[in-house]
């Protein structure tokens, strides 16, 4: 055999983990639907807010013109299912049934499986999501007459194809971020607690209750380096083309390395989390 067919098998079990669950969830479509236009609601008055802050003068246009903002938060929005808001359901559920024990019997990488599931399960939940957004706030507020309250393009099309980039990587960080979560839930038994948690730190670092660049400048170099700021406030910058050049490297560079970093904090955490858990039951 050789060595591109050996590797070729090695991942095939995690290239099926993730199609199983990215099909498994695709099949939701009312879910998606019904996200689009809860999501759809929320960004008409964050955009009518942010429209009104803009109109008394504390938008601090220097640091985001307005039609970037709107433009912002319909990618937020478009984006909201990218955002570790919990763990993994099927891995606390697992966990509560005692089923992870199989994942432990599996001739796999447990890391490797439950990551690749995981990215399935994100990906499929914010594609449908997004397209939608994109259609209505690119396509249908611009022929409705309401361009100016629209989702505007890209600076350019290497600004563009660096976005896609970054969105990729946003994927792998957003699973990297939610494996942490699972393996928090299976040491704890319960994800409840651990859930409930991330929520409200995830919405303001990550810049979706509003842009980090609308913040006090003070903060802006810490906002920038932390990991949750790679999930939508990097790519958003790049799309824009505020980050351009060697910084739009290094924006890349920065979310590549808390996917590194978060990769392999996480496999620490389950190897530990795994070698002490006891499964109860017969």
């Amino acid at each position: 055999m050789t060595a591109h067919a050996t590797a070729a098998a090695r991942w095939r079990p995690y290239a099926a983990a993730f199609n199983a669950r990215f099909l498994q969830m695709l099949q939701y479509r009312s879910a998606a639907l019904a996200g689009f236009v809860t999501q759809c609601w929320w960004g008409g008055i964050k955009v009518m807010v942010l429209a009104a802050f803009y109109a008394g003068g504390q938008g601090g246009g220097s640091a985001m013109p307005l039609a970037q903002a709107i433009t912002y938060t319909w990618i937020a929005q478009g984006l909201l299912a990218l955002l570790p808001w919990g763990g993994d359901p099927e891995v606390a559920q697992a966990v509560r049934t005692g089923a992870v024990a199989y994942d432990r019997l599996r001739p796999v990488d447990a890391y490797a499986f439950w990551f690749a599931r995981t990215a399935g399960w994100i990906a499929a939940r914010v594609l449908p999501r997004v397209a939608l957004m994109l259609g209505f706030a690119a396509v249908v507020l611009p022929l409705a007459g309401h361009a100016e309250w629209g989702w505007q393009p890209p600076a350019g099309a290497v600004a563009g194809a660096i976005f896609a980039a970054s969105l990729l990587l946003a994927l792998l960080l957003s699973t990297a971020l939610v494996m942490l979560l699972n393996v928090a839930a299976t040491a704890a038994l319960d994800a409840r607690g651990i859930n409930a948690f991330a929520v409200p730190a995830v919405v303001v670092l990550s810049g979706n209750l509003l842009p980090l660049a609308l913040m006090p400048d003070a903060w802006q170099a810490a906002l920038l380096v932390q990991p949750l700021a790679g999930l939508l406030d990097i790519p958003v910058r790049l799309y824009f083309g505020r980050l351009a050049g060697w910084d739009a490297l290094g924006g890349l560079a920065l979310q590549a390395f808390w996917v590194a970093a978060l990769v392999t904090l996480g496999r620490v955490a389950l190897a530990r989390t795994l070698a002490r858990l006891d499964i109860q039951g017969g």
